[in-house]
């Protein structure tokens, strides 16, 4: 948001600024795909494409290139770095290995219109695509297919889209004190995040303002309706209790999820999974839930145990195998599977 809010202002007041934008990478690159910063003519920045010498190195480019008045640039230019200094070419002066490409673009006064699209629609927490092209820079209001696309011909010939807005939604089943310790962890990520609680005056609901919704239900089997299955849906189940976990639980059986998650000691977890594999509960999804959440670092209070799962989250999330056809419930509630 601040990136995008820098470059409105620029352009408002008439100040050369210039979009970088990371369209790939690969390897160890420490600009990763849809990295993107503001830099104007005065050297104010927002964002970033990765750190060290390399992104200094593209500041002072882009602010020579802004007061230079580049007619490249109007149009656009593709910079590609090499992240190994025994390459002949495209060094970025880093030795972290890997590699990645940068579009440099002077943004212009037509611009604005979708820049202040972008604006409005992560205020409203929408969804949308980001278009890039060797002609400069465009925004949708609509779903791209993926969340990144990037084809390349040459560099007067390739396209690049990527969704805006959060890409992954988090849902936290109970409202105490570790879904307030995760719910403040995982606001500073990609998620949007939706609380749940059967208590309507809990104090760990009442104090928790970072996440996105809150929602107090009668009955966690209200969930079948409230949770629906998709491949960026991760689900955390962290009731007060064995039953409320249980109701909360069956009210999602055989969805499919990116990551679902059940809180509570091994002797709780394998007897709730001794329980559902007796009576027919399909044993591959069964075994697709991460049962106790969290990684195992002997985490003992409601932050400790928020870091583990959190890790346990972007771990999952950043390994994204495609997701499994066979499933119950994959390819008719969620677009992600379609």
């Amino acid at each position: 948001m601040n990136t995008w809010k820098l470059i409105e202002s620029n352009l408002q007041q008439d100040v050369p600024v210039m979009l970088l934008y990371v369209l790939d990478s690969k390897g160890s690159s420490p600009g990763r795909r849809g990295f993107f910063m503001a830099v104007n003519s005065m050297g104010k920045t927002e964002g970033s494409i990765g750190g060290g010498i390399m992104k200094h190195k593209f500041v002072e480019m882009a602010k020579e290139k802004l007061r230079a008045e580049s007619n490249e640039l109007r149009a656009g230019t593709i910079k590609r770095q090499i992240h190994d200094k025994a390459v002949a070419k495209d060094q970025s002066g880093m030795i972290c290995s890997g590699e990645q490409t940068i579009f440099l673009y002077r943004v212009q006064p037509r611009d604005l219109p979708a820049i202040q699209n972008i604006i409005n629609s992560l205020k409203q927490n929408k969804n949308g695509t980001v278009l890039l092209s060797p002609g400069g820079f465009g925004f949708k209001d609509a779903l791209p297919e993926t969340d990144f696309h990037f084809s390349m011909t040459s560099e007067q010939d390739w396209e690049y889209s990527e969704k805006t807005g959060y890409k992954s939604q988090l849902f936290i089943v109970g409202g105490g004190h570790c879904a307030l310790a995760l719910t403040k962890l995982m606001r500073g990520m990609d998620f949007y995040i939706r609380v749940y609680d059967d208590r309507r005056e809990v104090k760990t609901m009442i104090e928790n303002h970072d996440a996105h919704e809150k929602h107090f239900v009668n009955d966690y089997s209200e969930l079948s309706n409230l949770i629906l299955p998709g491949f960026d849906h991760y689900v955390v189940i962290m009731t007060v209790g064995y039953r409320t976990d249980d109701t909360a639980l069956k009210a999602l059986f055989e969805r499919e999820f990116r990551y679902l998650g059940l809180l509570g000691s091994k002797f709780k977890t394998n007897k709730m999974m001794n329980e559902y594999r007796n009576s027919g509960v399909n044993e591959k999804w069964l075994q697709r839930i991460h049962a106790p959440a969290g990684l195992e670092i002997k985490s003992e209070t409601p932050e400790e145990i928020a870091v583990s799962i959190a890790a346990e989250i972007i771990r999952v999330k950043n390994k994204r195998p495609p997701p499994d056809p066979n499933l119950s419930g994959s390819s008719t509630h969620s677009p992600a599977f379609q």
